[in-house]
């Protein structure tokens, strides 16, 4: 478990930041940097939240009527760590669809409110941000 914590000390002062600026709690940041990446073990193109867009194709699965199917898809692709974090922040906070998450009061329901707008295709991805959180004291 040592390269949990490591990525937890790596990423915790930017999952911060990202709370400060754009009101997302820190929990969740971490939790879905974490689970997106493995905690931090298979980054591609220092995209840390698997957000969709230009700059590189990869395999990824998605869930299609509650089926696991492997596709290739364009994620985005970012100089650092920290400009993934910073687009991450950016992102949730102008997608109108994601509007509702920002008016909880928990870490955990801003994650179950993530999932509702479409996030991730992972039905259980709520479920698996709340786990993280839990298990490691993001809350």
């Amino acid at each position: 478990m040592t390269h949990v914590r490591e990525f937890i000390t790596k990423a915790l002062p930017l999952a911060l930041e990202v709370q400060d600026r754009y009101g997302i709690p820190y929990g969740v940041c971490l939790a879905q940097a974490a689970l997106e990446t493995g905690w931090g073990r298979y980054v591609k193109g220092n995209n840390y939240f698997g957000i969709k867009g230009r700059g590189q194709d990869f395999a990824t699965h998605e869930y299609v009527n509650g089926k696991k199917v492997y596709v290739v898809d364009s994620f985005r692709a970012y100089k650092s760590m920290e400009d993934s974090f910073e687009d991450y922040g950016r992102f949730l906070s102008t997608q109108p669809r994601y509007a509702d998450a920002f008016k909880t009061n928990s870490p955990e329901e801003f994650a179950k409110e993530l999932q509702r707008a479409g996030y991730a295709t992972d039905p259980e991805y709520a479920n698996k941000l709340i786990l993280i959180m839990r298990r490691w004291n993001l809350l």
